[in-house]
């Protein structure tokens, strides 16, 4: 029996439009075989959407909720059930008819709302198999300082950094920046905690150049990460599959840049006008890359055996990229960040392996089964007497005068 394989993606983020390329191109890439896929598109309002018709990218271009049957989510018995949406007149709450069932969830969002954990939380509390990091892991590796201070715990070398809030920099200005300037040489990049695809990150070569690109950053969130920058820079990226200390690193590959930075435009937009006809923009394997990358055997084995670290540190499971900063003056390598849900699923990594998309899609669903079943063998009860000896709650107190706390 086929495993019924619900991709989820979309959602309320900056990153929206990049979550629909890569959730196409991994449903289109899984074994037709193993899995009946069910799309599940979530709007930037929120509202859910199932349907055929949304493998089709064009829909996206001008969507028409129409063509599709807007749903929603619950967790009945360990699985996802879509159903659709009440209308006041046609379906009447108690009448809702269900629409489809997923045995497994593929989460393939890009940012907030979706691979920060949320979406994760409200599947682990339903009791749903979903093939991405878990609550914990998505919601470090999607926050830029909580993310560095947790590798920097771990032993794993990050580049010096500070924090800013954004109720401090309105109310002190001169203040951060004196801080900032006094502990942090230029060039140093500012960048949202919650973001990724290189969205509202600058470089500041100046004190005035860092206060505007403080004031980018505070506009997308609430907290900013102010990092030292690295004048000779040499960017490698190596992702991890696997799963509770089970893990293996890909590939490494160089992004070729033409900024400073790799931006939003340089990872999605860059050449990337589709494949077939009615498919998905090409995304991240659009961009021009050196793979593996150009580094000696020595710098290759030390990446890969970090990118691992970092991935368990988090405990992470499927796949992760983790993104290194090299100084080509010493060699110093620096974790950048990691990214529990990579733009394409950062399948082409995994290609020079021997491992297909399908087949990266397959291990990621095993795993996802795998952490579920391990997650029921917890034991989620315990038998104690607090409410046999509370006679009332009035107060904090029983009628016997027991407290609680």
């Amino acid at each position: 029996m086929k495993i019924r394989l619900a991709v989820v993606y979309g959602s309320r983020t900056c990153e929206h439009d990049v979550s629909i390329i890569s959730a196409l191109q991994a449903a289109q890439n899984a074994n037709s075989n193993e899995y009946d896929i069910i799309y599940v598109y979530i709007a930037p309002n929120g509202d859910w959407y199932t349907g055929e018709k949304l493998a089709d990218i064009a829909l996206y271009r001008s969507f028409d909720p129409r063509a599709v049957v807007r749903v929603l989510p619950m967790g009945v018995e360990g699985k996802l059930r879509l159903m659709q949406h009440p209308d006041d007149k046609l379906f009447p709450i108690g009448r809702l008819r269900q629409i489809a069932e997923a045995d497994v969830v593929m989460p393939v969002m890009h940012g907030m709302n979706g691979e920060d954990g949320t979406l994760q939380g409200m599947l682990e509390l339903w009791g749903i198999p979903y093939t991405s990091s878990g609550v914990l892991g998505s919601a470090i590796g999607m926050d830029k300082i909580a993310m560095k201070r947790m590798f920097r715990a771990s032993g794993l070398p990050v580049l010096k950094d500070e924090c800013v809030d954004r109720h401090d920099w309105k109310r002190n200005r001169a203040g951060v920046l004196s801080r900032i300037t006094a502990s942090l040489p230029f060039p140093v990049y500012v960048k949202p905690a919650n973001l990724g695809s290189s969205i509202g990150i600058n470089r500041a070569d100046d004190v005035n150049g860092l206060a505007e690109a403080i004031d980018v950053a505070v506009s997308y969130d609430r907290r900013v990460l102010v990092e030292q920058g690295v004048k000779n820079l040499m960017e490698i990226n190596c992702a991890v599959l696997g799963y509770a200390g089970d893990a293996i690193a890909s590939t490494t590959e160089m992004p070729v840049r033409w900024t400073e930075f790799l931006s939003f435009e340089e990872k999605y937009l860059r050449g990337a006008k589709g494949g077939a006809k009615g498919g998905p923009s090409k995304g991240m394997t659009s961009l021009q890359r050196q793979m593996p990358a150009p580094i000696s055997p020595e710098m290759t084995t030390k990446i890969e055996t970090m990118a691992v670290s970092a991935f368990n540190a988090l405990d992470c499971r499927g796949v992760s990229r983790v993104d290194f900063l090299v100084d080509q003056d010493t060699n110093d390598i620096f974790i950048g960040e990691i990214n529990t849900i990579p733009g394409s699923l950062a399948f082409y990594l995994w290609e020079p392996k021997g491992i297909s998309f399908s087949q990266m899609i397959d291990k990621m669903v095993e795993y996802a089964l795998l952490a579920n079943a391990e997650k029921n063998e917890n034991v989620f009860s315990y038998q104690s007497r607090i409410l046999s000896s509370v006679g009332g709650t009035k107060g904090a107190k029983g009628t016997k005068g027991t407290k609680l706390g």
